[in-house]
Parts: C-alpha cells; sequence; structure tokens
C-alpha cells in the first residue's frame, strides 16, 4: 500500500478506469454490487449462522491510522455499533476497513471491537479488551514496535489457540516516521518475543516494494482460506506491496495460498499470503493492505478500493481466513481456552522419580534414593546439586501437551543451604525449552535465599504450550564455597 500521500494518488490514477464499479460498490453495500464481478458478489454473501459467535478485536494501537492511513473498521472505538448498530453499508462506518466489519457484522457469527490508539495489547490480563476474550487479533499493517511485554502476549494468544491476521506493507513504508514500518515490526515480532524467536510461524517479510501485480491462488479444493463459506478465492492484487519467505525448517505449518507471478507456487519465495499453526493457534499474513482498503476513510485520506476490485477475490480471501483464524473448521480456538473435549490426564512418565532415571534425562547421580536428602513421598526424589563446588545439574522431560488442553506443571521443592545472608550464590531454574534446547520461559528461579524446612508446591501454567511437544527443564547451578542443595520430588504435568 502506497504510504504517502503522493503515493496514494498514484494508485488512485490505477483505478480510474474503473471508478464507476467501485462507486456501484459502495452504493450497494459491503462487498456487493450489481455491476462487480460474480465472485466478489458471491464472497460478500454472508454464511449460514454460526452456532457461537466469533470474537474479533482489530489493532489501532499501532498507528494504524498516521499518515494517510485509515485501517480501521470504525470510526467509533472500542465499539463500532456505537457509530450505526445495525449496519447495512460499509458506509454506514467510517474506515479504511469499514466494509470487512460491516461484511462480518452482517452475518451476526461475529462480535467486533477496536483496541483504540493509546492502549497496550496485552494477553491474561483483565480488562475487556485483553486478547484472552477474543478469537482472533488483526494487526493491519501496525507502525510502532510492539513493545517486550506486547510481543509476548500476542505469541501467547496464538499459542493458547487463538487466530492472529498480521497484514504487511512495502519496505520503506514507515507512516509516522518513527524508524519501523510494517516489515520492521513483524519480522521484530518473529525473532524477539521471548516465547519463541526462530520465526515461530515459519516465515520472514521480504524487505521489497513490489508496485504492482496479481497474484494468483493455488488449487486446492479442500483449503478452508481458499474455499470458505464467504467465497471462492481465485487470486489477489498488489498496489506497493511485498511478499514473504517461507521457513519450513522453523515450522512446516506454514503453506503459501497466494503467490506472486513468476513464483514456484511449491518453492519458499514469491508468496503473498501465507498460513500457518503455531500451538493450537493460527495465523495467516498478506502482503499489502490494499486488497482489504474499501477505499472510504476519514475526510482527506486517498485510498485504494481492492476491496471491490473485480480483477480480484480480496473480500473472500479476508472474510474465509478471519472465519478460519476465529476456529472455524476445528474443535479449538477460541482465544487461549481449553475446548472441553481434552482427555484430563497427568502427562509426566515416572512423575515420583521411583523408577530411576526411566522418563527423565539427568546428570549422573542427580535421581537417587540416598538418604542425605528425604524425598517428599517414596524413596526417590532429582537431588541437584549439594556439592559446595563449582557444578552444573541437569533434569529434563520431554512431553506432548494436547492441542485445546489446559495444563499446568507442579513439582514438589526442597532448597537446604549453607549459604546465609540475601545474596543468591546457588540458583535453581525451571524452564520450559523447545526441541532445539532454547528456552521458551523461564517459570521461576529459585536460590539459597530460598531455602527452608520441608517442601513447598510450585505450580505454574503451561496451557500456553498446547499442541506442542516441549521439554520442562530444572538447573542447578552452584558456587564455589557453601552447598546448596535443590531437591524436587513428585512433579505433574495436569491437562484437563
Amino acid at each position: 500500500m502506497p504510504r504517502t500521500r503522493i503515493l496514494r494518488s498514484r494508485k488512485s490514477r490505477l483505478l480510474l478506469a474503473a471508478t464507476a464499479t467501485a462507486l456501484g460498490v459502495v452504493a450497494a453495500g459491503p462487498g456487493l454490487s450489481a455491476t462487480a464481478a460474480a465472485p466478489v458478489a458471491a464472497s460478500a454473501a454472508a454464511p449460514a449462522a454460526a452456532a457461537a459467535t466469533h470474537r474479533v478485536l482489530f489493532d489501532n494501537s499501532k498507528a494504524e491510522q498516521a499518515g494517510n492511513a485509515d485501517w480501521v473498521i470504525s470510526s467509533s472505538q472500542p465499539d463500532p455499533l456505537s457509530q450505526d448498530s445495525s449496519p447495512s453499508s460499509e458506509t454506514d462506518w467510517t474506515g479504511g476497513l469499514s466494509s470487512w466489519g460491516v461484511a462480518l457484522q452482517k452475518t451476526g457469527d461475529y462480535s467486533l471491537k477496536t483496541l483504540p490508539s493509546g492502549s497496550t495489547i496485552t494477553y491474561g490480563g483483565s480488562g475487556a479488551l485483553d486478547l484472552k476474550n477474543f478469537d482472533t487479533f488483526v494487526l493491519p499493517e501496525p507502525n510502532i514496535r510492539l513493545s517486550t511485554a506486547e510481543k509476548t502476549a500476542v505469541l501467547k494468544f496464538v499459542q493458547a489457540g487463538g487466530g492472529l491476521f498480521l497484514i504487511s506493507d512495502h519496505n520503506n513504508s514507515d507512516r509516522n516516521n518513527d524508524g519501523y514500518d510494517s516489515p520492521k515490526v513483524i519480522n521484530d515480532l518473529m525473532t524477539s518475543n521471548g516465547v519463541d524467536n526462530t520465526d515461530p510461524f515459519g516465515f520472514s517479510v521480504d524487505l521489497l516494494d513490489v508496485s504492482s501485480g496479481t497474484p494468483k491462488a493455488i488449487t486446492d479444493s479442500s483449503n478452508p482460506v481458499l474455499n470458505g463459506a464467504f467465497g471462492k478465492v481465485t487470486g489477489s492484487l498488489i498496489a506497493d506491496g511485498t511478499t514473504f519467505t517461507l521457513k519450513p525448517a522453523d515450522n512446516s505449518a506454514v503453506k503459501g495460498l497466494v503467490w506472486r507471478s513468476g513464483s514456484s507456487q511449491t518453492g519458499t519465495t514469491g508468496a503473498f499470503f501465507v498460513t500457518s499453526t503455531f500451538g493450537s493457534g493460527r495465523v495467516a499474513i498478506w502482503g499489502d493492505s490494499s486488497p482489504v482498503d474499501d477505499g472510504t476513510g476519514a475526510s482527506g485520506d486517498t485510498l485504494y478500493d481492492g476491496w471491490n476490485d473485480s480483477s480480484a477475490t480480496n473480500a473472500a480471501l479476508a472474510l474465509n481466513a478471519t472465519a478460519w483464524l476465529s476456529g472455524e473448521g476445528s474443535t479449538g480456538g477460541g482465544g487461549g481456552g481449553g475446548n472441553g473435549d481434552c482427555a484430563a490426564g497427568q502427562l509426566l512418565a515416572n512423575p515420583g522419580f521411583e523408577s530411576g532415571n526411566s522418563g527423565w534425562s539427568a546428570t549422573s547421580g542427580v535421581i537417587t534414593s540416598s538418604t542425605g536428602e528425604a524425598a517428599h513421598g517414596g524413596s526417590y526424589k532429582a537431588w541437584l546439586n549439594g556439592h559446595g563446588t563449582a557444578n552444573t545439574n541437569t533434569l529434563a522431560q520431554s512431553v506432548t501437551i494436547p492441542a485445546g488442553c489446559a495444563a499446568s506443571l507442579s513439582f514438589w521443592l526442597h532448597i537446604d543451604s549453607a549459604e546465609t545472608g540475601s545474596t543468591a550464590y546457588d540458583t535453581l531454574k525451571a524452564q520450559v525449552v523447545n526441541s532445539s534446547g532454547t528456552v521458551l520461559s523461564t517459570l521461576a528461579t529459585y536460590s539459597n535465599t530460598n531455602a527452608a524446612s520441608g517442601y513447598t508446591k510450585r505450580t505454574f501454567d503451561l496451557s500456553g504450550y498446547a499442541g506442542q511437544t516441549v521439554t520442562v527443564k530444572f538447573t542447578g547451578t552452584e558456587g564455589t564455597k557453601l552447598k546448596t542443595s535443590f531437591v524436587v520430588d513428585d512433579a505433574a504435568l495436569d491437562v484437563s
């Protein structure tokens, strides 16, 4: 999408030949026009009512209205219904994405909100606009870098079953001149999020400015995004956009659905619309904001009506993808909660260590029945450190947490130490790591300062890793002088 008024004007000139058609579409409503091509009309038709309302949050906290952009579904925020409670035409709501919002609203199956400018993206909080209250989060061309906490919130939301709809734009599209455009913002999200910093969705944004193009959809009659309730997708359009590089080695679920002309649809470069999964959630990304732009917005903005462009099926693509991200076609989704179909159980092998090293990977001698430290139950426990010399001990077990499950890790911990004072000389870290050993989360760090008589039960929520195989790992590190013993027993990873 062009990022200045001059570029916008250039885009507008590209549409002069279709002005009459575009106006007819606007008059008829969101994506519906007697003058539009049949696939576009079909794409805007509302599907049959769903059994449950899908909750979608559109972001406006990352300068989505900076410069000549207007990437909002309504000027009324957070609730678009305050502008018009029963919109019949996209002009009943004000914003460059109002056709998208109105089309969803008219189905009766969606509840829509906007995260207003100045807000913070959160997950697991108490606010009404916290991501836990939504099925899908739409980030339409973000122009402000997400904070560390916000990036973690987004990744955790997807892990737990949420849908994330990313829309990028071309390189050097920094609308608010803060040093970050949407390709840079999204790539930063992929590589510095505190959850998985190795392109967890399996793609990266190419730093390109593709002036125009007519990318085509792959042939896949079973794909719900390309053949959903809102119509069949045949292709899209580029009007100053970019593409994506697929990284299946990082995430084998990544798939290019729409490809730039001249690109191999079985390759890894030139993808224009991409989907993937992460944990229990789903992800989609589009390479330009022009396709979802409906040509209307705030006074003075010169926008591009890609939503109703008869040469593409952008409306169908946007709406089908929203439905898929919101959980249609699966028993999961739903903003990170369990789906009620999870078989309750305890997943760790040999949780009380009574079978010795079975099920666990541990430093030699860590799993022991020695009477030097009492077990919490039975005879065996995992006794890390306690040597009084510099050493590192580890204890780990890999486990697959089923998708859609709520998961809780617990263990009993006793800490004995000859150290005194408030300085942490010896430490025990409880962590979740991936198959490559990358730390996904440090659940807690204990030290000699936490020494106390008896065992204390520690509990942590691992629901964010549902649908993944992760490793629960304990690492004890002891200094060179006085000894500290970290004793773990009767661990459990319960799902429900």
